[in-house]
């Protein structure tokens, strides 16, 4: 359906996006529109990378009706077979590229999104607004009472921090994309999931509504902020070690690394990206609305863009392949990642048009990627459930 083709067209603009993120030089060696396209990535991907999962978990939960019965119980379990395997794999890869690795993330969002797989977009939509509301505040206030020795004693039980750089408490709170800010977008996206995307009163709906949150939010931080804030931290650190993935912040960490105890609340206001402020989820799930929706009408009502597109559009339906295979190839190439070293864009480029190669090639013969055939796969036993 040319809505599906929209949202695989989305979803491999987010693959790029955090390909740059990742493989790019950073921000502070970019200018003009370079620093623009950079500026948009960093952050931005990722989210619009969570919104649609949150999209995709309603391809498995039924799309505009909610499945029920047996085959809701099959869905339920088919989601939550797949958040294992994403935490499994995602531990796995942290433990070689550090906490920068989102799918273990991922596996946690989907778990805490099954209670909401049966809700309607109109109450998806206000969960996801009052996620926006508090979360960040209340993140805030926790920060505030992790103090080095309390996170070094629950990190001292913790089996999965252990093993990688990621443990329960950097899923939930602490960690590049901690769960307890990031579950607005997954929430969000599962209320676009709800959503006849391809009626173009939605279209415009959506369309306005995406570019109001944008507006509103970036506006009202400016003004109350000021001219910096909108600043990307990753203008303000080094790289994330040997990913170069992200500057030493995340969702829910000030800039500098440290934490929240050293920050005035006055960080609240702010929208950079990876803030994790409510100015920020809301802006940055406003972006994530509108390239979904540009991404859907283009593909629906330009017939020759989405003929030229196909080879981008089969990047997105080979998602996980495509981001798990850029740092496996990133390592077994020697490619340096986004650091200070990194200035020129050839090698973001060579990647880009490697992965697009591949799923052009690929997508001739198999539907499905080869990480989506074995995550699949593992799904299987679902069926057994009664």
């Amino acid at each position: 359906m040319g809505r599906l083709v929209g949202v695989d067209l989305a979803r491999a603009l987010a693959v790029f996006g955090m390909y740059i993120v990742h493989i790019g030089p950073p921000l502070s060696a970019t200018t003009g529109v370079a620093s623009w396209i950079r500026y948009i990535a960093d952050g931005h991907s990722s989210v619009l990378f969570a919104t649609l999962a949150g999209f995709s978990l309603m391809l498995i939960a039924g799309r505009r009706e909610p499945k029920t019965g047996l085959a809701g119980r099959q869905a339920r379990a088919r989601i939550a077979i797949r958040a294992v395997v994403l935490l499994v794999l995602g531990t796995v890869l942290a433990m070689e590229y550090g906490g920068v690795i989102i799918l273990g993330f991922y596996g946690v969002y989907f778990l805490l999104a099954l209670p909401l797989v049966r809700l309607r977009a109109r109450t998806l939509a206000i969960i996801a607004a009052a996620f926006a509301l508090v979360t960040p505040q209340l993140a805030f206030a926790l920060n505030s009472l992790l103090t080095s020795s309390v996170q070094e004693s629950i990190n001292a039980y913790d089996p999965l921090r252990r093993l990688s750089e990621v443990g329960v408490l950097d899923l939930l709170l602490t960690g590049f994309y901690p769960a307890l800010t990031w579950m607005s977008f997954v929430i969000a996206g599962m209320a676009l999931g709800r959503l006849d995307l391809s009626s173009g009163t939605v279209q415009k709906r959506l369309a306005a509504l995406g570019a109001s949150l944008t507006a509103a939010a970036y506006g009202m931080s400016l003004l109350l902020a000021g001219s910096g804030a909108l600043r990307s931290l990753a203008e303000d650190g080094s790289s994330s070690g040997s990913s170069g993935a992200m500057p030493p912040a995340s969702g829910s960490m000030p800039p500098d690394g440290g934490s929240f105890p050293e920050m005035s609340a006055s960080f609240l206001l702010k929208a950079g990206p990876h803030s994790g402020t409510t100015f920020d989820i809301i802006g940055s799930v406003g972006v994530a609305i509108l390239v979904i929706v540009g991404a859907t009408v283009a593909m629906d009502r330009l017939p020759r863009l989405r003929r030229l597109a196909k080879p981008v559009i089969a990047v997105g339906t080979m998602s996980l392949t495509a981001y798990v295979g850029h740092f496996l190839a990133q390592s077994a190439l020697s490619v340096p990642a986004g650091t200070g070293a990194q200035q020129s864009w050839v090698p973001l480029l060579m990647f880009v048009l490697g992965a697009t190669v591949f799923a052009a090639i690929w997508s001739r013969f198999f539907r499905r990627g080869p990480l989506e055939y074995l995550l699949n796969a593992a799904t299987k036993p679902a069926k057994h459930i009664r």
